[in-house]
């Protein structure tokens, strides 16, 4: 197996695609290795990489069935938990905190209440 085929950024033949053109396209690459990737010359700095994908040999992406979105949904729903007062903050707590906002920032008021 010999080395992948390196095309210029914006110059890649028609027949390859990276996995969000495919996706956009109802496809998934479905098992196959990469095909070529794509180069953006940057300044002083490695090039940009983009992998590629033979839309011939590209499946259809597989739909989602009730079970499916059942499961994303319950995944949702437990980011939305604070760990540490177990409440649901109404938003995907960020992992740069941890916790919900209320559990990081307490108000001062909130600190007389439950001293």
């Amino acid at each position: 197996m010999g080395a992948l085929p390196v095309f210029r950024w914006r110059l890649a033949p028609d027949g390859y695609a990276t996995r969000r053109q495919l996706r956009a396209r109802g496809l998934r690459p479905g098992g196959q290795g990469v095909a070529a990737q794509l180069e953006r010359p940057r300044r002083r700095r490695e090039p940009l990489v983009a992998y590629l994908y033979r839309v011939d040999l590209a499946k259809p992406v597989r739909p989602m069935t009730p079970s499916r979105w059942a499961a994303l949904a319950a995944a949702n729903r437990a980011r939305r938990i604070c760990p540490k007062c177990r409440r649901d903050a109404g938003y995907v707590i960020p992992t740069s905190l941890g916790t919900c906002v209320t559990c990081v920032y307490p108000e001062p008021s909130d600190c007389l209440r439950s001293a």
